[in-house]
Formats: structure tokens, C-alpha cells, sequence
């Protein structure tokens, strides 16, 4: 029986304080790069979402180091996802002795990386990058109907 070799490797990260939505934007924009693209990308973002991802993406590929013997320039970031966690709930003081909520968000953060060197197949990296939910749609052209030598060009 031939056994296939483990190609991905994965981080998780829970309960991180901040919300789903935020670490989203950060997450799509690396998702399907490689492992030096995406530390360059993490170091240039000016969000706070970036440094928690910063250290899940560093985490992930010393899992692959150590696990798998893999280097970091065959990485690449085939599946990326952020989940809702769970809600921390305070109360504030408020005047007149009421009390106001304060809710503070959290996420899960999931970050899977492929090493390329071990797959068999070949990976099209672009596929990985470019969305499928996005249509590539031209953009229409509308030509001027005075100058097109139609019937209102009559006098």
C-alpha cells in the first residue's frame, strides 16, 4: 500500500481580540501568495489586524520546518480563513447609575500552507490569488449614437 505524503501544514489561532471582519481584509490580501511575499506584505500594512497574522504565518512555517523538514521558500499559503469567536461581554458605569454593555469581539484565525515542492501536481498560483466569487466582467462601451452616422445625422 502506498502512502501519500503530507504536503499541507497548518496554524490556528484562537480567541484573538479583534473583529472577524478586520482580520478578513488582512487575510484576503495574502491569501495564495508565498511564504516571502507574504511577510513583506504583513510588514508594510499599516493595520493592528497584521501583527497577530504576522506571528500565525511565522508559526505555520516553522511547523512545516520541523514537521514535514520542508524549506520556507517552497511555502505558499494555499487556504486562509478567519471565523467569528466568541463575544466578551462588560459592563460600564454609566451616570445616573446605569450601566452600558461593551462588547469586544474575537476570531478564529486558520492559516494552511502547502509546500510545492513535495505535490505532485502542479498548483497554478494565480488560481489561488484571484477570488472566484469576483466576475471579470469588460466594461461596456457605449458609443455615441449622434456620430454614428445613424438617422440623427439627418437634417
Amino acid at each position: 500500500m502506498l502512502k501519500k505524503k503530507k504536503t499541507e501544514i497548518y496554524a490556528l489561532a484562537q480567541h484573538i481580540s479583534m473583529s472577524a471582519d478586520k482580520a478578513r481584509r488582512i487575510i484576503d490580501q495574502i491569501r495564495g501568495h508565498s511564504y516571502e511575499e507574504t511577510l513583506m506584505i504583513l510588514e508594510l500594512m499599516p493595520y493592528r489586524a497584521c501583527y497577530p497574522i504576522f506571528k500565525l504565518v511565522y508559526s505555520a512555517a516553522a511547523n512545516a520546518s520541523s514537521n514535514m523538514g520542508s524549506n520556507e521558500a517552497n511555502l505558499l499559503i494555499s487556504k486562509a480563513e478567519v471565523n467569528k469567536g466568541t463575544t466578551i461581554k462588560k459592563f460600564k458605569p454609566r451616570a445616573r447609575g446605569r450601566s452600558y454593555p461593551i462588547k469586544r469581539p474575537t476570531c478564529h484565525i486558520t492559516i494552511v500552507m502547502k509546500d510545492i515542492s513535495l505535490d505532485d501536481e502542479c498548483v497554478e498560483i494565480n488560481s489561488l490569488k484571484n477570488p472566484k466569487w469576483k466576475n471579470n466582467h469588460k466594461a461596456m462601451v457605449y458609443h455615441d449614437m449622434y456620430s454614428s452616422g445613424g438617422v440623427w445625422d439627418k437634417k
